[in-house]
């Protein structure tokens, strides 16, 4: 089982006593702060926590022993997920991802040790030449978090995210492992 230990949090596999948690926060919580942030353009259907926990618990690993969702606690207690996924794996294109659930966990580190945690691990774990992230425009802390582990924005599709009605433009940032590497 990885288990990855910073100084704030700690990022590990999913377990079957995790799934009541995650559900919780993905999907009954009152206000589903992170939604408003993490990719608000995309409609996300609700899903049965049956069929919830059959899809969290049989993700799949992006490579072996490489896993595509670790979570993200603090002191034991669940507060988000760090996540991969391949755009193209005939190119090793891979994207990467966070959710702070959370929101008092917002603003104190947590995000970008954790992000930072999960970039190194991947990093280190496979042999790929860049990984990278997608965000829209009005989605700051993310860009800022991007940029602060060292990725760099490598492409803008202006006004390509429409969030309450009002246009953003898409992020593309990413790292090289040459830049990753020198850090």
């Amino acid at each position: 089982m990885i288990k990855i230990v910073g100084t704030k949090i700690t990022l590990r596999e999913i377990t079957l006593k995790d799934v009541e948690d995650f559900y919780y926060w993905k999907y009954i919580e009152k206000e589903q702060a992170a939604k408003k942030w993490n990719g608000p353009y995309i409609p996300e259907e609700m899903k049965t926590k049956d069929q919830f926990t059959e899809e969290l618990l049989n993700h799949n690993e992006i490579l072996p022993n490489v896993p595509d969702t670790l979570l993200i606690e603090v002191e034991g207690k669940f507060i988000g997920a760090v996540s991969a996924y391949w755009i193209d794996k005939n190119t090793n294109w891979l994207e990467t991802g966070i959710v702070i659930y959370d929101k008092d966990f917002w603003n104190g580190g947590y995000g970008f040790e954790a992000y930072k945690l999960w970039i190194d691990f991947l990093f280190q774990a496979t042999d790929l030449h860049r990984l990278g992230m997608s965000t829209w425009s009005g989605n700051i802390r993310m860009m800022k978090v991007a940029e602060k582990i060292g990725m760099q924005e490598e492409g803008r599709i202006r006004n390509a995210r429409t969030v309450e009605g009002q246009f953003y433009d898409a992020i593309k940032m990413g790292m090289l492992r040459d830049e990753w590497e020198e850090r």
